[in-house]
Protein backbone atom coordinates (compact mmCIF):
# COMPACT_ATOMS: atom_id res chain seq x y z
CA UNK A 1 0.00 0.00 0.00
CA UNK A 2 1.54 3.39 -0.80
CA UNK A 3 0.53 5.60 1.77
CA UNK A 4 -0.89 9.06 1.55
CA UNK A 5 1.75 12.24 0.93
CA UNK A 6 1.20 14.33 4.22
CA UNK A 7 0.64 18.17 3.23
CA UNK A 8 2.47 20.92 4.26
CA UNK A 9 1.24 24.60 5.31
CA UNK A 10 -0.41 26.27 2.95
CA UNK A 11 1.96 29.52 2.69
CA UNK A 12 5.05 26.49 2.57
CA UNK A 13 3.79 25.42 -1.12
CA UNK A 14 3.12 29.07 -1.70
CA UNK A 15 6.81 30.20 -0.70
CA UNK A 16 7.96 27.14 -3.32
CA UNK A 17 5.98 28.86 -5.74
CA UNK A 18 7.33 32.28 -5.16
CA UNK A 19 10.79 31.89 -4.07
CA UNK A 20 9.88 33.37 -0.85
CA UNK A 21 11.29 32.39 2.43
CA UNK A 22 9.14 31.85 5.40
CA UNK A 23 10.47 34.49 6.99
CA UNK A 24 9.06 36.87 4.37
CA UNK A 25 5.55 35.36 5.03
CA UNK A 26 5.75 36.06 8.40
CA UNK A 27 6.92 39.70 7.83
CA UNK A 28 3.84 39.87 5.73
CA UNK A 29 1.40 38.85 8.27
CA UNK A 30 3.33 40.81 10.88
CA UNK A 31 2.59 43.76 9.48
CA UNK A 32 -1.00 43.23 8.27
CA UNK A 33 -1.70 42.57 12.10
CA UNK A 34 0.33 45.96 13.54
CA UNK A 35 -1.50 47.68 10.62
CA UNK A 36 -5.07 46.39 12.16
CA UNK A 37 -4.24 47.07 14.90
CA UNK A 38 -2.74 50.95 14.38
CA UNK A 39 -6.01 51.30 12.79
CA UNK A 40 -8.45 49.96 15.84
CA UNK A 41 -6.10 51.71 17.94
CA UNK A 42 -6.73 55.29 16.01
CA UNK A 43 -10.70 54.39 16.21
CA UNK A 44 -10.51 53.93 20.04
CA UNK A 45 -8.93 57.44 20.45
CA UNK A 46 -11.55 58.82 18.51
CA UNK A 47 -14.15 57.16 20.12
CA UNK A 48 -12.84 58.01 23.08
CA UNK A 49 -12.00 61.69 22.32
CA UNK A 50 -16.00 62.03 21.50
CA UNK A 51 -17.19 60.60 24.25
CA UNK A 52 -14.57 62.97 26.75
CA UNK A 53 -16.69 65.93 24.64
CA UNK A 54 -20.34 64.80 24.90
CA UNK A 55 -19.44 63.93 28.67
CA UNK A 56 -17.65 66.88 29.69
CA UNK A 57 -19.17 69.32 27.04
CA UNK A 58 -18.60 73.05 28.61
CA UNK A 59 -21.83 74.50 29.91
CA UNK A 60 -20.90 77.64 28.05
CA UNK A 61 -21.70 75.57 25.14
CA UNK A 62 -25.58 75.35 26.29
CA UNK A 63 -25.37 78.79 26.41
CA UNK A 64 -24.41 80.02 23.48
CA UNK A 65 -26.71 77.59 21.82
CA UNK A 66 -29.70 79.86 23.81
CA UNK A 67 -28.18 82.90 22.97
CA UNK A 68 -28.66 82.17 19.27
CA UNK A 69 -31.95 80.71 19.67
CA UNK A 70 -32.99 83.52 21.04
CA UNK A 71 -31.30 85.81 19.00
CA UNK A 72 -29.88 86.83 22.54
CA UNK A 73 -32.87 87.94 24.11
CA UNK A 74 -31.98 85.32 27.05
CA UNK A 75 -28.45 84.47 28.19
CA UNK A 76 -26.96 82.37 30.51
CA UNK A 77 -24.47 84.31 31.90
CA UNK A 78 -21.35 83.46 33.62
CA UNK A 79 -21.86 79.72 33.01
CA UNK A 80 -20.49 76.77 35.20
CA UNK A 81 -20.04 73.34 34.93
CA UNK A 82 -21.13 71.03 32.33
CA UNK A 83 -24.02 71.18 29.52
CA UNK A 84 -25.10 67.83 31.85
CA UNK A 85 -24.86 69.58 35.16
CA UNK A 86 -24.35 73.77 35.53
CA UNK A 87 -25.25 76.74 36.45
CA UNK A 88 -25.42 80.25 35.38
CA UNK A 89 -27.09 83.80 36.01
CA UNK A 90 -29.70 84.16 34.04
CA UNK A 91 -30.25 87.49 31.96
CA UNK A 92 -32.59 89.17 29.73
CA UNK A 93 -31.47 91.55 27.02
CA UNK A 94 -32.64 94.15 23.98
CA UNK A 95 -30.86 91.53 21.66
CA UNK A 96 -27.82 92.21 19.27
CA UNK A 97 -26.12 95.73 20.14
CA UNK A 98 -28.64 96.55 23.23
CA UNK A 99 -27.11 98.04 26.01
CA UNK A 100 -29.99 97.15 28.03
CA UNK A 101 -30.09 94.44 30.60
CA UNK A 102 -31.36 92.65 33.35
CA UNK A 103 -30.36 89.81 35.42
CA UNK A 104 -32.24 87.59 37.84
CA UNK A 105 -30.42 87.29 41.45
CA UNK A 106 -28.68 84.28 42.49
CA UNK A 107 -28.37 81.63 39.87
CA UNK A 108 -30.45 79.12 38.14
CA UNK A 109 -28.61 75.30 38.15
CA UNK A 110 -29.68 72.62 36.23
CA UNK A 111 -29.30 68.56 35.65
CA UNK A 112 -29.81 67.22 32.36
CA UNK A 113 -30.20 63.02 32.34
CA UNK A 114 -31.89 60.13 30.35
CA UNK A 115 -35.41 59.33 31.35
CA UNK A 116 -36.84 56.63 29.15
CA UNK A 117 -36.14 58.03 24.96
CA UNK A 118 -36.04 60.95 26.05
CA UNK A 119 -33.78 63.81 27.82
CA UNK A 120 -34.87 64.99 30.93
CA UNK A 121 -33.77 68.76 31.98
CA UNK A 122 -34.54 69.50 35.70
CA UNK A 123 -34.28 73.35 36.46
CA UNK A 124 -34.16 74.88 40.41
CA UNK A 125 -33.87 78.93 41.30
CA UNK A 126 -34.28 79.88 44.68
CA UNK A 127 -35.89 83.47 43.94
CA UNK A 128 -38.14 81.95 41.05
CA UNK A 129 -39.11 78.41 40.48
CA UNK A 130 -41.13 76.33 42.54
CA UNK A 131 -39.41 73.32 43.19
CA UNK A 132 -37.66 72.03 40.31
CA UNK A 133 -39.01 72.67 36.87
CA UNK A 134 -38.86 69.61 34.50
CA UNK A 135 -38.83 69.79 30.78
CA UNK A 136 -38.48 66.73 28.73
CA UNK A 137 -36.90 66.57 25.13
CA UNK A 138 -37.33 63.88 22.75
CA UNK A 139 -35.44 63.81 19.46
CA UNK A 140 -36.75 62.00 16.50
CA UNK A 141 -36.02 61.86 12.72
CA UNK A 142 -37.08 65.12 11.61
CA UNK A 143 -38.62 65.83 14.46
CA UNK A 144 -38.16 67.12 18.11
CA UNK A 145 -40.37 68.15 20.97
CA UNK A 146 -40.12 69.62 24.24
CA UNK A 147 -42.74 69.35 27.34
CA UNK A 148 -42.97 71.21 30.36
CA UNK A 149 -44.34 68.04 33.10
CA UNK A 150 -47.21 69.08 34.70
CA UNK A 151 -47.62 71.13 38.32
CA UNK A 152 -50.12 70.92 40.61
CA UNK A 153 -48.83 74.84 41.51
CA UNK A 154 -47.42 77.73 39.86
CA UNK A 155 -44.07 76.63 38.07
CA UNK A 156 -42.16 79.93 38.03
CA UNK A 157 -42.37 83.76 39.47
CA UNK A 158 -40.62 86.49 38.17
CA UNK A 159 -40.41 90.17 38.94
CA UNK A 160 -41.92 92.37 36.47
CA UNK A 161 -38.98 94.48 36.66
CA UNK A 162 -36.71 91.29 34.87
CA UNK A 163 -38.80 92.75 31.44
CA UNK A 164 -37.10 96.02 31.60
CA UNK A 165 -34.05 94.35 30.14
CA UNK A 166 -35.59 93.55 27.08
CA UNK A 167 -35.48 97.69 26.11
CA UNK A 168 -38.41 99.51 24.78
CA UNK A 169 -41.42 100.19 25.81
CA UNK A 170 -40.50 97.90 29.26
CA UNK A 171 -37.90 99.98 30.76
CA UNK A 172 -39.77 102.89 30.08
CA UNK A 173 -42.53 101.86 31.75
CA UNK A 174 -40.24 100.69 35.09
CA UNK A 175 -42.98 98.41 36.60
CA UNK A 176 -43.12 96.75 39.65
CA UNK A 177 -45.44 93.52 40.76
CA UNK A 178 -44.76 90.02 39.59
CA UNK A 179 -45.34 87.38 36.63
CA UNK A 180 -46.40 83.83 37.63
CA UNK A 181 -46.62 81.07 35.02
CA UNK A 182 -49.31 77.79 35.66
CA UNK A 183 -49.78 75.32 33.23
CA UNK A 184 -51.58 71.62 33.63
CA UNK A 185 -49.21 70.67 31.17
CA UNK A 186 -48.05 72.14 28.12
CA UNK A 187 -45.41 70.85 25.05
CA UNK A 188 -44.03 72.16 21.77
CA UNK A 189 -43.34 69.95 18.57
CA UNK A 190 -41.24 70.70 15.65
CA UNK A 191 -41.69 68.44 12.67
CA UNK A 192 -39.58 69.20 9.52
CA UNK A 193 -39.49 72.63 10.89
CA UNK A 194 -42.90 73.39 11.06
CA UNK A 195 -43.97 73.55 14.97
CA UNK A 196 -47.21 73.23 17.08
CA UNK A 197 -48.10 73.57 20.76
CA UNK A 198 -50.34 71.30 22.73
CA UNK A 199 -51.58 71.97 26.25
CA UNK A 200 -52.05 75.35 27.72
CA UNK A 201 -50.63 77.44 30.11
CA UNK A 202 -51.39 80.89 31.94
CA UNK A 203 -49.26 84.29 32.77
CA UNK A 204 -50.64 86.13 35.85
CA UNK A 205 -49.13 89.50 36.04
CA UNK A 206 -49.60 90.31 39.50
CA UNK A 207 -50.18 93.83 41.76
CA UNK A 208 -48.46 95.52 37.78
CA UNK A 209 -47.42 98.67 38.91
CA UNK A 210 -45.32 100.96 37.08
CA UNK A 211 -43.29 104.62 37.22
CA UNK A 212 -44.99 106.28 34.58
CA UNK A 213 -48.23 106.26 36.52
CA UNK A 214 -49.08 107.91 39.79
CA UNK A 215 -51.15 105.29 41.22
CA UNK A 216 -49.63 102.43 43.64
CA UNK A 217 -50.85 99.61 41.57
CA UNK A 218 -52.22 99.37 38.41
CA UNK A 219 -54.33 96.04 38.52
CA UNK A 220 -53.61 92.27 37.76
CA UNK A 221 -53.93 90.61 34.55
CA UNK A 222 -53.93 86.81 32.74
CA UNK A 223 -52.41 86.26 29.62
CA UNK A 224 -53.81 82.57 28.86
CA UNK A 225 -52.33 80.17 26.01
CA UNK A 226 -54.49 77.73 24.96
CA UNK A 227 -52.70 75.24 22.39
CA UNK A 228 -53.64 74.05 18.62
CA UNK A 229 -56.52 72.21 18.81
CA UNK A 230 -57.93 72.67 15.34
CA UNK A 231 -55.06 71.48 13.75
CA UNK A 232 -54.24 75.01 12.21
CA UNK A 233 -50.44 75.22 13.86
CA UNK A 234 -51.63 78.65 15.23
CA UNK A 235 -52.34 78.46 19.03
CA UNK A 236 -54.75 81.03 20.62
CA UNK A 237 -53.52 84.37 23.10
CA UNK A 238 -56.50 85.94 25.33
CA UNK A 239 -55.83 88.99 27.60
CA UNK A 240 -57.99 89.79 30.25
CA UNK A 241 -58.09 91.79 33.43
CA UNK A 242 -58.38 90.34 37.17
CA UNK A 243 -58.80 93.84 38.59
CA UNK A 244 -57.46 97.34 38.59
CA UNK A 245 -57.31 100.88 37.23
CA UNK A 246 -56.19 99.79 34.01
CA UNK A 247 -58.60 97.83 32.05
CA UNK A 248 -56.75 95.42 29.36
CA UNK A 249 -58.21 92.90 26.73
CA UNK A 250 -57.49 91.39 23.60
CA UNK A 251 -57.36 88.17 21.76
CA UNK A 252 -54.25 86.67 19.40
CA UNK A 253 -52.92 83.93 17.98
CA UNK A 254 -49.23 82.56 18.16
CA UNK A 255 -48.07 80.62 14.98
CA UNK A 256 -44.89 79.38 13.05
CA UNK A 257 -45.21 83.37 11.79
CA UNK A 258 -44.98 84.40 15.51
CA UNK A 259 -47.41 86.46 17.45
CA UNK A 260 -50.23 87.90 15.93
CA UNK A 261 -52.49 89.98 18.64
CA UNK A 262 -55.00 92.99 18.42
CA UNK A 263 -56.09 94.32 21.74
CA UNK A 264 -56.67 97.73 24.15
CA UNK A 265 -56.11 99.56 26.89
CA UNK A 266 -58.56 101.39 28.92
CA UNK A 267 -58.97 103.46 32.47
CA UNK A 268 -61.55 102.62 34.73
CA UNK A 269 -64.23 105.31 35.65
CA UNK A 270 -62.57 108.28 37.32
CA UNK A 271 -58.82 106.98 37.09
CA UNK A 272 -58.28 108.60 33.35
CA UNK A 273 -55.75 111.45 35.06
CA UNK A 274 -53.44 109.27 36.44
CA UNK A 275 -53.35 106.82 33.17
CA UNK A 276 -53.17 109.26 30.65
CA UNK A 277 -49.36 109.02 29.97
CA UNK A 278 -49.15 105.39 30.35
CA UNK A 279 -51.66 105.27 27.64
CA UNK A 280 -50.21 106.68 25.33
CA UNK A 281 -47.14 104.35 25.85
CA UNK A 282 -48.82 101.20 25.76
CA UNK A 283 -50.26 101.66 22.58
CA UNK A 284 -52.18 103.90 19.12
CA UNK A 285 -54.43 106.60 21.28
CA UNK A 286 -58.06 106.37 19.83
CA UNK A 287 -60.36 108.61 22.03
CA UNK A 288 -60.70 106.97 25.38
CA UNK A 289 -58.49 103.65 24.60
CA UNK A 290 -55.49 102.80 23.29
CA UNK A 291 -54.88 100.15 20.64
CA UNK A 292 -52.29 97.33 20.65
CA UNK A 293 -51.40 96.02 18.02
CA UNK A 294 -48.84 93.36 17.68
CA UNK A 295 -47.62 91.71 14.25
Amino acid sequence: MIGRRRKGPRWANTASATGWGESTFAEIAWDKSRGAAARWGVFGVAVGVVASLVAFAPAAWLAAAIASATNQHLLLADARGTVWSGSAVVVLTGGPGSRDASALPGRLDWTVGLKGLALELRARQACCINGTASLLVRPGLGRVSVALAPSPGWVGQWPTAWLAGLGTPWNTMQMGGSIRLSSPGLSVESVQGRWRLAGSADLDLIDVSSRVSTLETLGSYRLSLAGDASGSGASQLTLSTQQGALQLSGNGTLGPSGVRFRGEARAAPGEEAPLANLLNIIGRRDGARSVISIG
